[in-house]
């Protein structure tokens, strides 16, 4: 197991994830949702309703977006990685009702999930 995948690991068992099914389904009544990729990435095609705050910059912004710690947001990124460490990042700054989609955008899109571009 390399560092970063420990990394991971570590962080998931901190973090509650969502399912693709419970996002389609709940949607907008789970609060903020944000799309942590590059935005070249978010160019290519993201889950609608996403707001696009880059890993590098969430933890800047996210004050902005969320003065609230106990407004709900949901996390995703292309599979689900840096959502996790982003999501544990979050709740250490005292943000209570963080989640990260599993599997990601990858997932969401190959389910056949709309797109926006």
């Amino acid at each position: 197991m390399t560092r970063y995948q420990a990394l991971l690991q570590d962080a998931k068992t901190r973090i509650r994830e969502i399912g693709l099914d419970d996002l389609r389904t709940q949607g907008a009544s789970l609060g903020l949702l944000i799309d942590t990729r590059e935005p070249a990435e978010w160019a290519d095609g993201h889950i609608p309703g996403a707001t696009a705050v880059p890993r590098g910059i969430l933890e800047g912004k996210i004050e902005q977006l969320a003065p609230d710690v106990d407004q709900p947001i949901v996390l995703y990124c292309a599979s689900g990685g840096r959502s996790a460490l982003a999501a544990d990042s979050l709740q250490r700054m005292g943000y209570r009702k963080v989640l990260s989609l599993a599997g990601g955008f990858n997932a969401w899109r190959d389910a056949g999930h709309p797109l926006q571009r």
